[in-house]
């Protein structure tokens, strides 16, 4: 069975780099020309997630899109389990998104240039590096883009149902007023299994809450523990 897994993996990293290097361009060119074109970029992303899901055996079922205004930027939070979390969300969210991404990732091969377009690389365990994101973040909000964070700060490989929550996108959202919106990825972890460097095709569930819209009487630490409560609400509702 390992065995078979093991070949899978590798046929599907193979479909994976080879789509990467087709699109890589047509990703690219429009981000580099404007923000506003970012929109063409993130037509091809979904193309490429699509073609490599599809070939691969990975199916998505989103629940919640209508909560989503298109014209209305979002501060995206989810519960973050696994590394396939990354091509879910172009396919999820229906705008243009920037992401914090660890700078790790940025090391990769092809991969990790193109994603240097969308994502603001974070050293997590540098306090200071965390800070440095915050103004890249806030300029993005301003120009009618959304965001992604998993407030965890780290992929959960615990039984846990989430990790505590950082404050960071909270803080940010009380600064801007920019709503928060929760969606949870369900399954994403038995595609891509916490320990393992093998995939199996699969189903994930994603389901997008109502936004949080921030208030005065909001506190930081009050509208980290709604949405926290929401998140873990809904995992628990439809694991």
């Amino acid at each position: 069975m390992k065995i078979l897994q093991a070949i899978f993996t590798i046929y599907s990293l193979v479909i994976f780099a080879i789509l990467m290097l087709v699109f890589a361009l047509f990703i690219i060119i429009p981000v580099l020309i404007s923000d506003r074109a970012g929109n063409l970029s993130f037509f091809f992303i979904r193309i490429w997630a699509r073609i490599w899901s599809g070939l691969s055996g990975f199916r998505f079922k989103i629940h919640g899109k209508e909560y989503i205004n298109p014209k209305q930027p979002y501060i995206f939070i989810f519960n973050h389990r696994s590394f396939f979390d990354a091509p879910i969300i172009p396919i999820a969210i229906p705008q243009q998104v920037r992401a914090l991404g660890k700078k790790e990732l940025s090391k990769i091969p092809v991969f990790g240039w193109v994603v240097s377009k969308f994502a603001i690389w974070v050293d997590r365990d540098n306090p200071e590096s965390r800070k440095e994101s915050i103004p890249k973040l806030i300029k993005f909000l301003q120009k009618g883009i959304s965001i992604v964070v998993a407030p965890e700060g780290t992929r959960n490989d615990s039984e846990n149902v989430l990790l505590p929550f950082r404050k960071g996108a909270f803080k940010l959202s009380i600064e801007t007023g920019i709503p928060i919106l929760p969606f949870a990825i369900i399954d994403a972890d038995k595609i891509h299994k916490r320990g393992s460097l093998l995939l199996s095709p699969g189903k994930v569930k994603v389901y997008f809450s109502k936004p949080f819209y921030p208030t005065d009487q909001h506190s930081i630490g009050e509208l980290t523990e709604k949405c926290r409560n929401r998140l873990e609400a809904i995992i628990l509702s439809h694991e």
